[in-house]
């Protein structure tokens, strides 16, 4: 593993960060936690890439909170794209959906 960064899924929404830092805590320092809201996961960064290695294998599909977690290496975030608003179907000036209005 390159990372020292995990994304944590499966999470139930009552989950507490401090939760997640004393779990994973016992495989190495947790040097950050963020627990996306309402969202179901969360991401934990160990201070090396060998300590969230062993966080992974020994975490990963184990029962936290009543629900079988998924821990995998985060991926970096990648850019949004922004929303194509082509003139294909939707509301339009035209007065309608689609094609417009037609006389």
């Amino acid at each position: 593993m390159e990372g020292k960064r995990l994304y944590v899924g499966n999470l139930t929404y009552s989950v507490k960060e401090d939760q997640l830092k004393d779990l994973f805590s016992q495989y190495g320092e947790v040097v950050s936690v963020k627990i996306i809201e309402q969202k179901g996961f969360g991401f934990v960064e160990m201070a090396t890439s060998e300590e969230a290695q062993a966080a992974m294998d020994a975490l990963n599909q184990t029962v936290f909170e009543g629900r079988t977690m998924r821990i995998d290496e985060a991926r970096p975030m990648q850019p949004r794209r922004e929303y194509d608003r082509g003139s294909g179907g939707g509301y339009n000036r035209g007065g309608g959906y689609g094609q417009g209005r037609r006389y």
